[in-house]
């Protein structure tokens, strides 16, 4: 039993946990199951996993800047974040292999449903989400059910994460049809709920074709906001002076020295929105280079292995389908969430902590699905519905979390709101020895779902089938 253990907590560390790793043995084993020459395989997988390196260190570069921005503006605010007897890393010291247990099982549970039900069709690759739903996921359990044992935890958290990797990816697909036509890949992201939310309530709104943020006409002298690299440096660069203007001096020059003991206030201000800037451009390459890979490899998968399946994927690989919505998005459930920030505060509510990394990600995700509804006024919308969705979500889920990982609130996205109250809206019910409905009204779901949709999809192909049948005999007499 502990070897067992102790190879699914590997597989979970340093595989599914690791996402260059994960993207490049599927990318391997896609290419060598479509029989590729060795020379292809090699630099194929070679090239998807570097792809996936350089997404991560574009990230790194432009969320260094905006963690130092977030202790930047919450000085600027005047808020301190809430303080806590327990903390995260307390709590995986103590779950942390239950978690680790959980994405394995999770993952192969997963891989089985896929394989035995063709209406699934998407395998959910997001690898530093499998961590952070599992994560979420356990916190919950053990907060409706302290009592119970890991091997109880792990099974129960196991098959409702393996329901949401199947379910997701499906609910999304409507939306991520009109981003990829083609339906190359799926979206496996935790911001689904803002971004549905957005798709739909954008609909009154206009269309994309006469509002997209990609074809917006501006006046000569604006025109270099058409490089959306120059207008993410502008953008956040004045983000960043207005908050360093408004910030405790101690405060800022401590942020700055952390770069260089010699840099000004200011000028560390105008390097960190370059630096984003940069960092949203070396993402965006990597996202190019890695899809480039992954995709047409996947198909061994699909041809061999799990029959017409494709990869589901994290958000940045459709930013570069509409790289203005994402700012638009950024910036503007930045703004509702500094606004929501100083009413809580003045009201006496709740301190929140910007969460600049869920806002740019999320807010981004959420505006891009608004923008392919509705045009910019989507864009616009999916910023201001993440704002708000993050700042009443953190305020609302602190207390949620208290006695396990409280930081989980602030480091949310939608989906981990969702899956924290699903879970403690069922607490009356399945408390106690009654954790396991938690799984099995879970799958139940995921299965029912799954034969509703596959039933959908036979009756659309028979239709399918019919009118390719009565179009030669409606053509016949016109030939005639």
């Amino acid at each position: 039993m502990d070897v067992i253990k102790d190879i699914l907590t590997f597989l979970a560390d340093n595989v599914f946990g690791q996402v260059p790793i994960l993207i490049g043995l599927i990318t391997l084993a896609g290419l060598l199951l479509q029989r590729k020459r060795f020379e292809d395989v090699f630099a194929g997988a070679l090239r998807a996993t570097i792809g996936v390196v350089i997404l991560f260190i574009g990230v790194e570069v432009f969320t260094g800047g905006l963690t130092s921005f977030q202790t930047v503006l919450a000085s600027a605010m005047g808020t301190t974040p809430p303080k806590a007897d327990n903390s995260l890393a307390d709590f995986l010291a103590d779950q942390g292999g239950t978690v680790a247990l959980v994405i394995t099982v999770a993952f192969l549970a997963h891989v089985l449903v896929v394989r035995l039900f063709p209406a699934a069709r998407y395998l959910y690759l997001t690898g530093h989400l499998m961590f952070w739903v599992s994560t979420v996921t356990v916190a919950s359990l053990v907060t409706i059910a302290p009592g119970a044992d890991q091997l109880t935890l792990v099974l129960c958290g196991a098959g409702f994460v393996a329901a949401y990797w199947t379910l997701q990816p499906l609910w999304m697909r409507p939306l991520m049809r009109r981003v990829m036509p083609d339906d190359r890949f799926g979206f496996a992201h935790t911001s689904s709920l803002a971004c549905l939310i957005t798709g739909y309530a954008a609909r009154p709104l206009g269309s994309r074709e006469k509002h997209d943020t990609e074809k917006l006409k501006l006046p000569r002298q604006l025109s270099f906001f058409k490089d959306v690299n120059v207008s993410t440096a502008l953008i956040i660069t004045v983000i960043m002076l207005v908050g360093v203007a408004f910030a405790d001096h101690g405060v800022v020059t401590k942020a700055a020295a952390e770069m260089d003991d010699k840099l000004s206030p200011w000028v560390w201000a105008i390097l960190v929105g370059l630096r984003f800037a940069g960092g949203i451009a070396i993402l965006l390459f990597g996202v190019r280079m890695f899809l480039g890979e992954i995709v047409p490899a996947f198909k061994g998968f699909s041809d061999r292995v799990i029959p017409g399946t494709r990869p589901a994927l994290d958000a940045p690989t459709v930013f570069p389908v509409a790289p203005t919505a994402v700012m638009v998005g950024f910036v503007a459930s930045t703004a509702v969430f500094l606004v929501c920030l100083a009413v809580f505060a003045a009201a006496g509510w709740f301190t929140l902590a910007p969460p600049m990394i869920m806002l740019f990600f999320v807010g981004g995700a959420a505006a891009l699905f608004g923008n392919v509804v509705a045009g910019w006024r989507g864009a616009v919308l999916g910023g201001v519905i993440t704002g708000l969705i993050l700042a009443v979500g953190q305020a609302v889920t602190w207390g949620l979390y208290e006695r396990t990982a409280p930081e989980l609130a602030t480091l949310a996205d939608p989906d981990w709101y969702a899956i924290g109250w699903l879970l403690k809206a069922a607490d009356p019910v399945v408390g106690g020895n009654s954790i396991w409905l938690v799984p099995a009204v879970a799958v139940g779901a995921m299965i029912i779902t799954l034969l509703l949709l596959g039933r959908a999809e036979k009756r659309r192909a028979a239709a399918d089938e019919q009118e390719e049948e009565k179009a030669p005999e409606s053509a016949a007499p016109a030939e005639a």
